[in-house]
């Protein structure tokens, strides 16, 4: 049986991938006869063609790999796939720490948290975490512009709403602290109560903007991008009180994930959080380190 064009048949194989698609768009997007692909985010036609990027494999035809140590498991998986055609990409790996640690620097400037470290004698385990997650851990001084309610009540904080000064002096929404133990959050109800606001007294009255701009209505007034039906309303605080938070990475102007609160800064002014404080990476494109992910197909 043939292969189409331009792929080539590799054995049968079991391998962990993760599947990531890319836009293109194709030349003929524009012809009455053809229908429409869908809208890419910034808002030009794209079709979106998959690339499969495989990190480690289970299976090679009848024999199973999962008992075999991960060198093992690596040499056999860039085997398979070494002609596997242009959709199929092995995850960069190295033994040398050099190498690895230039790696941890420059994935973050092509948008990716950090490296994972695998022993190599470890064997494929299920549902374990086997495996070292090394991320990026930094500070960063924020304003406390707000709170959400915690779901046991009306008594406890759920997460404060964080914020940082833009050059213009507007404060920018850039993420929240989330994970306090049950006493902590009822405490901090009590001690931000004096801070409470109105809206018409705080940089962040959405209510007012959404009225005028569905997409802020989406973000900030009441749901999610992962649960429509979640409220996402908050009381608002003036932004006085200034808190340190852990973060690992920024995406656009937001932490990526939920910071960790590390201390409180009394000694700071709130005007002084701005995003100058912030590390900006040296932008990669993914592409220049995985070779030929960038390369249309």
């Amino acid at each position: 049986m043939g292969s189409p064009s331009g792929l080539r048949p590799i054995p049968l194989a079991t391998v962990l991938h993760i599947l990531q698609w890319r836009p293109t768009v194709p030349s003929d997007h524009q012809s009455k006869n053809q229908p429409r692909p869908p809208r890419s985010r910034g808002g030009q036609w794209s079709v979106l063609n998959p690339i499969h990027n495989a990190f480690d494999l289970l299976a090679l035809g009848d024999d199973d790999y999962t008992g075999r140590p991960f060198s093992e498991r690596r040499a056999a998986l860039e085997t398979a796939l070494a002609d596997a055609g242009p959709t199929f990409h092995l995850t960069p790996a190295t033994t040398d720490l050099p190498t690895a640690q230039r790696w941890f620097h420059e994935f973050e400037g092509a948008g990716l948290d950090g490296v994972i470290a695998k022993p190599l004698d470890l064997t494929y385990q299920p549902d374990k975490r086997v495996m070292f997650k090394i991320k990026h851990q930094r500070t960063a001084d924020c304003v406390v512009a707000g709170y959400r309610l915690h779901k046991s009540g009306a008594d406890a904080v759920g997460s404060l709403l964080l914020g940082l000064y833009d050059d213009d002096g507007s404060l920018a929404s850039v993420g929240v602290i989330g994970a306090f133990p049950m006493a902590t959050r009822r405490a901090l109800f009590t001690e931000l109560q004096t801070l409470v606001t109105d809206f018409d007294h705080h940089p962040w009255n959405w209510a007012a903007q959404a009225a005028a701009d569905p997409e802020l209505a989406r973000r900030y007034g009441g749901g999610s991008r992962w649960n429509a039906g979640k409220d996402l309303s908050f009381v608002p605080l003036r932004p006085e009180r200034v808190v340190e938070v852990r973060y690992d990475h920024m995406e656009g102007r937001r932490f990526r994930h939920t910071a960790q609160f590390n201390r409180w800064r009394p000694d700071r002014d709130a005007r002084s959080c701005t995003f100058a404080q912030l590390d900006s990476p040296t932008a990669f494109e993914l592409g220049d380190i995985v070779p030929g992910l960038a390369e249309p197909q």
